[in-house]
């Protein structure tokens, strides 16, 4: 794209030149800054559920999609005891994840957590000034001061320093810019669900791999299970306790915080948390001394171990342990399958299937802390073929998953260059280093 005839050195570190007609400043001098709060919490009827003014909280925030509705509201009388903010007003998060942006897509409430910049429409174009900020946000985020938890005050936001056009360019610019990343983002949308889709079809190809085989013209056979179906006449249905056994952290061998060390002073504790989709991590660890470790042996953990979640929100979920390069054990959310007498990965594939899954459903008991027996769990019907064609099997969904997988990294690959070009736009746009001001919409 072209640019301005002439620049100049604006003297902002982060921003370089600029076209020499363009002006520098402080945030100050064209916004207002409004820092929400919270209303008594004890004060039932300053806050509905359904109705009133939203009150806006950094879960709610969504970048350049505007705002209109959020998880709680404030009724009449909880606004009196607020700060209203205008339509158009860019909110910025100031505690704890800095920079989070968000528009109010009309007049709103936010909380103690959120800066509102509200622009004085005579300098500043609502639009632009998103743009604007969200250029900014790395600067924001510099700004902002650490010691237990990130905050970016007031007085920083309001001395952020940064360039100003016309008011007619601004106009121009953000109307350049709305159109441009509406068309990225609907690129960016579709991608993200062809990954979606291609995370369904490896689910599908291994549903239907470790439930039917690979010969569509096996003679069938009645399951003898009513939500399995048939099966491949040489297959049988086995119960989970017929191939592995299964161990969990037993009651009296708990552990209290006075258990957690460092993580050079004793082994990880794995929890749900370090179960990610389709593969675990161990980057991000809680650990228990060696003594708790050394106290159940029966669930140390090794890698081919396979893991399940008994107790929690993710009940039910699994993982299987892979490149473990440290001493570790569980936590007393799940319990782990040892002595497995087929190939570990094609039980940790069949656990994850939608007729495993569905026996979890109909076991778990519970509402408030959703729990499913150790004993149920290896109750669980499995289909099961013989073990040469076990490997055949597996052979087959690895191939197939290796090619899903490529397809799914490339895509997310696109994604990164779009989203890098995307932000390269927003930026050279706001800074002047492209010149829009004969853009069009062709």
């Amino acid at each position: 794209m072209k640019r301005y005839d002439s620049y100049k050195d604006c003297g902002i570190g982060y921003i370089g030149q600029i076209p020499i007609q363009w002006n520098s400043s402080k945030l100050k001098y064209f916004v207002n800054v409004i820092t929400g709060n919270t209303p008594s919490t004890i004060v039932d009827d300053y806050f509905s559920d359904e109705y009133g003014i939203p009150w806006v909280k950094p879960s709610d925030l969504n970048e350049f999609n505007k705002i209109t509705s959020s998880k709680q509201y404030l009724t009449e009388k909880g606004l009196s005891q607020s700060r209203l903010v205008r339509k158009g007003s860019i909110l910025i998060g100031g505690i704890g994840d800095i920079g989070k942006l968000g528009v109010a897509g009309c007049d709103i409430t936010t909380n103690q957590q959120i800066h509102s910049v509200e622009g004085d429409i005579k300098k500043v174009d609502d639009e632009f000034l998103k743009y604007l900020l969200y250029f900014s946000i790395e600067e924001l985020q510099k700004n902002a001061s650490c010691v237990v938890l990130s905050i970016l005050t007031k007085t920083k936001l309001l001395d952020l320093e940064v360039v100003l056009p016309s008011l007619e360019e601004q106009t121009q610019i953000a109307a350049f810019l709305d159109y441009k990343t509406n068309l990225i983002d609907a690129t960016i949308e579709k991608k993200k669900r062809l990954i979606e889709l291609l995370k369904e079809k490896r689910q599908a190809v291994i549903n239907e791999a470790v439930t039917k085989g690979l010969n569509p013209n096996a003679p069938m056979k009645d399951s003898g299970v009513e939500w399995l179906g048939e099966i491949p006449e040489h297959w049988e249905v086995v119960r989970l306790k017929q191939i592995a056994n299964a161990f969990g952290r037993i009651g009296y061998r708990g552990y209290t915080t006075e258990d957690i060390v460092g993580e050079d002073e004793g082994a990880i504790t794995i929890s749900p948390s370090n179960m990610k989709g389709n593969y675990m991590t161990f980057e991000s660890c809680t650990y228990i001394s060696w003594d708790k470790y050394e106290e159940s042996p029966e669930i140390k953990i090794y890698n081919d171990d396979i893991l399940m979640v008994k107790t929690g929100s993710t009940y039910g979920k699994v993982g299987i342990v892979k490149d473990l390069n440290k001493k570790a054990t569980i936590n007393p959310q799940l319990l782990v399958l040892k002595d497995v007498k087929i190939n570990s990965d094609y039980l940790y594939n069949l656990l994850r299937t939608n007729y495993i899954q569905y026996q979890v459903e109909t076991n778990v008991i519970g509402s408030t802390i959703p729990t499913i027996s150790q004993t149920k769990i290896l109750n669980f019907s499995l289909p099961l073929p013989p073990n040469d064609e076990i490997e055949e099997i597996m052979n087959y969904i690895q191939n197939q998953i290796n090619i899903i997988d490529k397809t799914i990294k490339l895509i997310e690959n696109q994604i990164k260059n779009v989203q890098t070009y995307r932000q390269s736009l927003i930026s050279e746009a706001v800074t002047g280093k492209i010149d829009v001001r004969d853009w069009q919409i062709n």
